[in-house]
C-alpha cells in the first residue's frame, strides 16, 4: 500500500507540532480516556471462521487509512438525490457544485479539525481532507493505529485460498464525540483484493483481428449514430492496474479512431507495477474509444486496497468528470458493512453533483461469492450506481442488430445489503424480497466472440461485464453530447431516468440464463432492462 502525501507543515516543524497540537487538542477535544464508541460494521465478516490468526502486525509497519465521515442532515442527502435524479421532478438536473455540496452536506470545518487534532495528538500524520469534508486520509504505524482506534491488528491466513493478510480483530473505536461523526476506517485490513471482470479468449477471427467485435459492429449493433462521437465529453475509469499507451495507440490506429490520448491520475501513489489487470485497463479504454472515440478519458489508478478504493472514488468525484466506468468489484459478503457504506456515500455525493457511475455486475452468474448460493457483486449493487449485466450480441453482415441473449456469466440477483430503491419498486420481483435488484441494464459481454482488443502486444477477443460497463459509459457520454447541444443537463445518476423510460429504447432480452435466474419480458435478474438502442433511448431521455 502506498503512503499518502503528508502535510508539509508536519514534516517541516515536528517540534512545533508536538508542542502545539496536543495542547490545542487537550483544550478543545475529547481526552484519550473519554468514553469510546465502536464504528459499527467495521470488522471483516466471518474473520475467525474463515481464517487462522498467525501473529501480530509488526508494531512499526506503516499503514495508511481513509476515514469516512457521515454526511450532515441525516436522510436529507438521499432526498435531494432522489429529486435531482427524477425526470418527473422540478429539481431534475439541478445538480450541486462541489462548494454547494460541502456547504449543505459536508461536515463543518470545526468538526474536521476536531478529528484531525485527535489523530495528530496520537501521533498519526494527517494527509488530504477531500472536497466535501467527508473523507480524511491519515497514516501511522500499526502500534499507533491500534492506540488511536482501540483495536488489535493481527496477521491471518485465509483457510480457503491460503493468502496471508492483516486485519483488525475487533471493530475500531473512537471517543464518542468523534465516533458519532465517523462511518468507516478503511485500511485496517487488506484481505479483500478487488478483481476485474474481464475474460480473454483467443478464437477464430470474427471480423476483428484475434477474434471479437470491431468498433463498427458494436456501434451498429447498438444503433450509435456517426454524428455523435463523445466530442467535448469526459469519461473516468476506475483502475487498480496500469496500461501501456503503445497498445492503445495500436488499437486506435488499426481502426482509424483518432481518439485523444488518455490521461492518468495516480491516487495514493498509483497501482504499482503492471500486473494481470493490465488487460482490464486496456479493454476499458479501447471499448470507450470504439463507441465514443472523441471523448476524453482519464484513468484513475489507485492501490487495490480498502483505503485505495475509497480514495480513488473520491478523487473521481473531486474531478467532477460526469461519467465513470467501473470494472472492478467483489462480492458483497467479502466486504465490511461500514466499508460498503463508505463507498456508497461517495457515490451518493457524486449523484448529488450530477455524476453517473456504471459498474460491471460480475462474471460468475447468479453466484458472485462462489459459495453455491445466490449473491451479487459490489459496487454494481449500490443503489446510486447503474449495474451493468452481460449479453451475447449478434449483428448482421451490415453491422445491424440481429438478436441478443443473456450471457450465462452475467452477474445478477438481489442485494443482501441494500433495500429496494423507490425507482425500482415498480419492477420488484418476488425473488427480490424487498432488496435492491441487479443488474439495471446490460450489454455485450460474451467472450466468444468478445470485443477485439489489443493488449500486452497482441490481439485477442475479450469479454466479461468489464466490456459491458464501458459500453454503457460510452452511451452516457454520447447522450451528454446531445444534451449539451440541446441545452439540457447531463444524465448524471441514470437509474431513475432509465426506469422511467419503461423499456423504451432498450433491446428487451427474453432468453438465456445466468444460473438461478432466466431472462424474461421486461426487467429481469439476468439483463435488467436489456441493452440500449442509442438513438431511440437518447430521444426518450431527452424528452
Amino acid at each position: 500500500m502506498k503512503s499518502r502525501l503528508k502535510l508539509l507543515g508536519l514534516a517541516a516543524a515536528p517540534a512545533l507540532v508536538a508542542a502545539v497540537v496536543p495542547a490545542a487538542y487537550a483544550a478543545n477535544g475529547p481526552q484519550p480516556h473519554a468514553t469510546r464508541a465502536a464504528i459499527s460494521g467495521d470488522v471483516l465478516p466471518g474473520l475467525k471462521q474463515n481464517a487462522t490468526r498467525t501473529g501480530n502486525v509488526a508494531a512499526g509497519k506503516r499503514i495508511s487509512v481513509a476515514i469516512s465521515l457521515t454526511p450532515r442532515g441525516g436522510t436529507a442527502l438521499d432526498t435531494f438525490v432522489a429529486k435531482v435524479s427524477d425526470p418527473r421532478s422540478r429539481s431534475y438536473g439541478h445538480y450541486l457544485t462541489k462548494r454547494q455540496f460541502a456547504a449543505r452536506f459536508g461536515r463543518t470545518d470545526a468538526e474536521v479539525e476536531q478529528l484531525k487534532d485527535y489523530l495528530r495528538a496520537q501521533g498519526l500524520t494527517v494527509g488530504t481532507v477531500h472536497s466535501g469534508n467527508l473523507l480524511v486520509d491519515a497514516s501511522g504505524t500499526a502500534a499507533q493505529l491500534e492506540k488511536v482506534f482501540g483495536t488489535k491488528l493481527s496477521t491471518w491466513k485465509d483457510t480457503e485460498s491460503g493468502r496471508s493478510f492483516y486485519a483488525n480483530d475487533s471493530a475500531p473505536t473512537l471517543p464518542s464525540s468523534l465516533a458519532s461523526l465517523v462511518s468507516d476506517v478503511a485500511g485496517l485490513n487488506n484481505r479483500v483484493q478487488l478483481h476485474h471482470q474481464a475474460t480473454a479468449h483467443t478464437v477464430s477471427p470474427h471480423d476483428g483481428p484475434g477474434g471479437g467485435y470491431t468498433p463498427a459492429q458494436l456501434k451498429g449493433g447498438y444503433n450509435v449514430s456517426g454524428t455523435y462521437t463523445g466530442s467535448g465529453q469526459k469519461i473516468a475509469l476506475l483502475e487498480f492496474d496500469g496500461f501501456q499507451q503503445s497498445n492503445i495507440t495500436t488499437y486506435d490506429n488499426h481502426y482509424s479512431l483518432g481518439s485523444p490520448t488518455p490521461t492518468v491520475q495516480k491516487v495514493d501513489g498509483g497501482s504499482g507495477a503492471l500486473g494481470d489487470g493490465q488487460v482490464e485497463v486496456e479493454l476499458d479504454i479501447e471499448v470507450l474509444h470504439a463507441i465514443a472515440p472523441k471523448a476524453n478519458v482519464t484513468v484513475f489508478e489507485g492501490p487495490n486496497s480498502d483505503a485505495g478504493e475509497v480514495d480513488t472514488y473520491q478523487a473521481i468525484v473531486d474531478s467532477g468528470i460526469p461519467t465513470t466506468s467501473i470494472s472492478w468489484g467483489a462480492a458483497e459478503s467479502a466486504r465490511t458493512t461500514s466499508g460498503i457504506n463508505a463507498v456508497d456515500a461517495v457515490f451518493k455525493s457524486g449523484a448529488a453533483q450530477g455524476l453517473g457511475f456504471y459498474a460491471a455486475s460480475g462474471d460468475s452468474g447468479s453466484d458472485d461469492a462462489g459459495d453455491g448460493g445466490t449473491s451479487v457483486d459490489y459496487p454494481a449493487s449500490d443503489p446510486y450506481v447503474t449495474g451493468v449485466g452481460g449479453t451475447k450480441l449478434t449483428v448482421t453482415s451490415s453491422n445491424a442488430f440481429s438478436k441478443e441473449v443473456a450471457w450465462s456469466g452475467g452477474g445478477g440477483g438481489k442485494s443482501s445489503v441494500f433495500t429496494i430503491p423507490s425507482w425500482q419498486k415498480a419492477v420488484q420481483k418476488s425473488a427480490g424480497s424487498g432488496f435492491r435488484q441487479v443488474p439495471d441494464v446490460s450489454a455485450h459481454a460474451n467472450p466468444s466472440p468478445g470485443v477485439s482488443i489489443y493488449s500486452q502486444g497482441s490481439w485477442s477477443s475479450v469479454g466479461g461485464t468489464s466490456a459491458a460497463a464501458p459500453e454503457w459509459a460510452a452511451f452516457a457520454a454520447l447522450y451528454n453530447q446531445q444534451a449539451a447541444a440541446a441545452g439540457k443537463a447531463n444524465l448524471g445518476f441514470a437509474d431513475p431516468a432509465l426506469y422511467s423510460a419503461s423499456g423504451t429504447g432498450f433491446h428487451d432480452i427474453t432468453s438465456g440464463s445466468n444460473g438461478a435466474y432466466s431472462a424474461a419480458t421486461g426487467w429481469d435478474f439476468t439483463t435488467g432492462w436489456g441493452s440500449y438502442n442509442a438513438a431511440t433511448l437518447a430521444s426518450k431521455l431527452l424528452g
